[in-house]
């Protein structure tokens, strides 16, 4: 089976994002998937902020994104974009790095006057790295989400939405594996 990158662009810990990737993972590993995670805080921020491209820090990440089917990327909206600690991470990556992917966007923010970020501010830049096959973000208000002790709520609808979008993001994957099966 495939294995399944997720990276969350929140600079931020514990995030909105964080959980949303941990909600993802425990969805995809209860189908088989292998993931891993990581985050834009796993890196050292002078090499994000100089775009140091050779920094052996990003070794390791780059062979991930070579190397998986897919990748689910969850980000805090802030003024109506991205994190620029995303935007520096995914500056790391050489040209066509996410050709041949399938791209999973998540993205939190305070009101639904951001919603559209995901597709006219992420979307283009993963397009712009080769992403074919991005497929419909998942966009998540405040009050979408309830922080618990020891974890969080996601409201019904917003819990069938981000469903519905893993479901089809294993749907594609396994796809994959069984057309590579079939080869």
């Amino acid at each position: 089976m495939s294995e399944i990158l997720l990276i969350s662009g929140s600079p931020t810990a514990p995030s909105k994002s964080a959980a949303l990737l941990s909600y993802s993972a425990d969805f995809l590993r209860e189908r088989g998937i292998t993931v891993k995670s990581v985050s834009v805080r796993d890196f050292p921020a002078e090499d994000l902020i100089q775009a140091n491209y050779a920094s052996p820090a990003f070794t390791e990440f780059k062979a991930d994104i070579e190397r998986v089917a897919a990748i689910v990327v969850a980000t805090p909206i802030y003024k109506a974009a991205y994190t620029g600690s995303l935007k520096a991470l995914l500056d790391i990556l050489p040209q066509g790095a996410l050709r041949g992917k399938t791209i999973l966007p998540l993205a939190t923010g305070g009101t639904h006057a951001h919603q559209l970020a995901i597709d006219y501010a992420l979307k283009p830049v993963l397009a712009v790295l080769g992403a074919s096959d991005i497929q419909q973000g998942v966009y998540i208000v405040d009050n979408q989400f309830q922080t618990l002790p020891g974890g969080f709520k996601l409201d019904a609808e917003l819990q069938t939405r981000l469903d519905d979008s893993l479901e089809r993001l294993y749907r594609t994957v396994e796809a994959l594996d069984s057309n590579a099966l079939s080869v």
